[in-house]
């Protein structure tokens, strides 16, 4: 078991490197999070909303910070139900409207901790999204962590993958997710790939998982070739993760940094 959480430490600390050993890639944009606020003209916080996985969304400042060259997004117990009747509290973090991504490779280096109900998850949405409705538009999750798991789903959904929103819900043919091996206890680096054939999932620098663009007269198999924003959130409880255990929180989830790459 040493060995194997040794060497867990060194494939992250060598995708940590990525940027400047792997040929090929220039990076192009890149968030370290080094300022005393985040930047207003690219992060705005994630509203509430009623869907599941932002029913504790909240503004409150106790869910964010920026410590030693990190963003630090929490979830907490909410201590003042007069104020907000919300049982918990998270943060979340987005570029929508601000800041896009279009193609290329994107990468986020983060530690997650776990708790009971923590479902913390980085993903991207279409920059143009209010021209189309959801599933028709795409969504590429990178990477979502449930409870106290030692592995993260990397999926992407679509009109033709989902079975909700009226989609087609053909989930196996291709798969439209897969999950990859993390260290619970260290930094990992969650990536994805961009080609016009496929999307590339990485972990660790690893290839964990692809979808790929298919010959089909089904509608709407790979609507993943246009600009997207980026939402880095710390999320509780919900129907897939199950419910949360306020003995387990604060919950943290700390994001070293994003970077955006394109390919020479």
């Amino acid at each position: 078991m040493k060995r194997f959480a040794l060497l867990l430490a060194f494939l992250a600390l060598m995708a940590a490197c990525t940027h400047r050993s792997e040929p090929g890639w220039k990076l192009v944009w890149e968030e370290e999070f080094d300022g005393e606020s985040l930047d207003p003209t690219i992060w705005s916080r994630i509203p509430r909303g009623t869907a599941d996985w932002n029913n504790y969304h909240s503004s409150d400042d106790r869910c964010f910070a920026l410590r030693d060259g990190r963003l630090v997004l929490r979830g907490i117990v909410n201590d003042d139900r007069a104020a907000d009747t919300a049982a918990y509290l998270t943060g979340g973090v987005e570029t929508r409207g601000k800041h896009a991504f279009d193609g290329g490779r994107i990468e986020i280096r983060a530690k997650l901790q776990g708790a009971r109900g923590a479902w913390p998850a980085f993903w991207l949405m279409p920059f143009d999204e209010e021209h189309e409705g959801w599933p028709h538009c795409g969504e590429i999750d990178i990477m979502e962590r449930l409870n106290f798991d030692t592995f993260a789903y990397q999926t992407t959904h679509s009109y033709y993958s989902s079975e909700f929103g009226g989609g087609l819900g053909i989930k196996n043919d291709p798969p439209h997710g897969g999950t990859g091996p993390i260290d619970p206890d260290a930094f990992n680096v969650y990536g994805v790939d961009f080609w016009p054939d496929s999307l590339v999932f990485r972990i660790n620098g690893r290839r964990t998982f692809a979808y790929p663009r298919i010959e089909t007269d089904r509608e709407g198999q790979f609507p993943f070739c246009r600009p997207w924003f980026l939402m880095l959130d710390m999320q509780l409880g919900g129907s897939w993760v199950g419910k949360v255990d306020p003995a387990d929180l604060p919950v943290e989830m700390e994001i070293d940094w994003v970077r955006h790459y394109q390919w020479e």
